[in-house]
């Protein structure tokens, strides 16, 4: 049977028109992990993710990795490496309240765990059974991706679940 290359209208008296769809297909994603950071290109990521997440009537969850490689305190300025982390676990429960308040729909899960962001990203999809990773990227390219590398990409290369970026406005 040929395939039918047609570009479907809206207009049904059109004689190019494509029958509408008796079955149509759905998406299997029942669990979407959102992954966020205090980054604006988060914000778009978090927003595209719950979305998503209301337009499958799927679960959502959040999660922010809090990175203990960023908590390193500044002893000359009387920060101690606890102090550092306290304040960027407080950041980061600011952030999970603020993409809280963007979500309209049921039972919201958030997820605050430390470490490093490479293997917690990793590991929290198949702890919370996620079927989809929603994620944003700064979009940096050349030196920049080279010295700061990319979250995104590693987690695109390495993960056992499927995983939707989000690009930057920038990108788009």
């Amino acid at each position: 049977m040929p395939v039918d290359y047609r570009i479907p209208t809206m207009n049904s008296s059109d004689e190019n028109a494509l029958p509408p769809i008796k079955n149509p297909v759905t998406m299997p994603f029942q669990r979407i992990l959102i992954s966020v950071d205090s980054s604006e290109y988060s914000m778009l990521a978090a927003k595209r993710g719950l979305e998503l997440a209301h337009a499958l009537n799927a679960k959502a969850a959040l999660l922010f990795v809090v990175d203990t490689t960023k908590a390193m305190g500044n002893i000359d300025g009387g920060v101690t490496p606890e102090q550092a982390l306290s304040g960027l676990k407080k950041e980061a429960e600011q952030m999970l309240d603020e993409f809280d308040a963007m979500y309209n729909g049921n039972d919201l899960m958030k997820f605050m765990p430390e470490g490093h962001q490479f293997d917690t990203i990793h590991v929290t999809p198949h702890t919370w059974d996620a079927d989809l990773i929603v994620m944003g990227t700064h979009g940096r390219k050349g030196l920049q991706h080279l010295f700061a590398g990319s979250v995104a990409e590693h987690v695109v290369r390495h993960s056992n679940v499927p995983v939707m970026i989000v690009p930057s406005s920038d990108n788009v």
